[in-house]
């Protein structure tokens, strides 16, 4: 069954894409040896957007089914793919010597699953553009950063990310 009338290959497709888009962030981790990379990226945008797409089709077959508007906001599901993202983001964060470790990761974790559940919804154009801003902050500012800190003459400590 199909409660929202769009083919199964599309949706399919739209799992395909998430899983893609949050490879790529995936990507940069994975080349700055950081513990989440490539599969982990993929993994929570992946599940982000079948969250997504699962609140988008429950929606659409109640009002279909039952007509009228349902007794619940579907909205929800995607807040609480914030708050469980949330959880997972804070696992990765650690203090140690005097520093704290993983903010990024878990920004990029964070970031991943809203690409995800941007693609579950169908909004490709905002999920792939999403994408392309995460990559840019993740290396160009990266390199940015380094540059900054060299022209400083300040000591280049990657443990922060």
């Amino acid at each position: 069954m199909n409660a929202i009338g769009v083919d199964n290959i599309q949706l399919v497709a739209r799992l395909a894409l998430a899983m893609f888009l949050g490879a790529l962030i995936g990507i940069e981790r994975e080349v700055s040896k950081k513990h989440a990379g490539m599969r982990t990226y993929a993994l929570v945008s992946l599940g982000a957007s079948l969250f997504a797409i699962l609140s988008e089709t429950t929606y659409q077959y109640f009002l279909t089914t039952y007509g009228g508007t349902p007794n619940y906001d579907p909205s929800r599901i995607i807040s609480q793919i914030v708050v469980g993202t949330g959880f997972l983001g804070a696992g990765m964060v650690i203090f140690y010597r005097e520093k704290v470790l993983g903010l990024t990761s878990a920004a990029g974790i964070w970031v991943a699953a809203a690409v995800g559940a941007a693609v579950g919804i169908g909004a490709y154009f905002l999920a792939i553009f999403t994408t392309i801003f995460a990559l840019f902050v993740l290396i160009v500012l990266r390199w940015l950063e380094d540059w900054m800190k060299w022209r400083g003459n300040e000591r280049i400590d990657r443990e922060d990310d």
